[in-house]
């Protein structure tokens, strides 16, 4: 059974979007972020060193958000995927991107967000 260690609900203002008044106004996103690792040797050594740091995950997607604009929340969970496994020990992420204020005129709804699963590619 896979570990995982969770970040869940992170909150950005940041202006992307497809629309000029999103890039302008900018708007608030919301960030989960589920990283599959092993937890075992971390659980037994008690060191950091042993596991995913979830301050550094943080950072990742803290970077991507407050990064340059970017007009699809596809490129932007695609970027958080990317340096998330890049960290040492995530095997696998899903990283999911909401954007609950997405100008969809007329429309009454809850969220929108896009999620992407993304493992770490073999090693040769």
């Amino acid at each position: 059974m896979p570990d995982h260690v969770r970040l869940t609900g992170l909150a950005f203002y940041a202006h992307h979007g497809v629309n000029a008044e999103e890039a302008s106004q900018g708007q608030r996103f919301i960030v989960d972020v589920d990283v599959t690792t092993d937890t075992l040797t971390a659980g037994r050594s008690d060191d950091l060193a042993d596991t995913v740091n979830y301050s550094l995950v943080f950072r990742a997607v803290r970077d991507v958000m407050d990064g340059p604009r970017r007009n699809l929340l596809e490129m932007l969970a695609e970027q958080i995927a990317a340096r998330v496994l890049a960290l040492p020990h995530a095997q696998e992420v899903r990283v999911t991107v909401h954007k609950p204020q997405a100008p969809l005129k007329g429309a009454v709804f809850q969220d929108v967000s896009v999620e992407v699963e993304r493992r770490r590619a073999p090693r040769e």
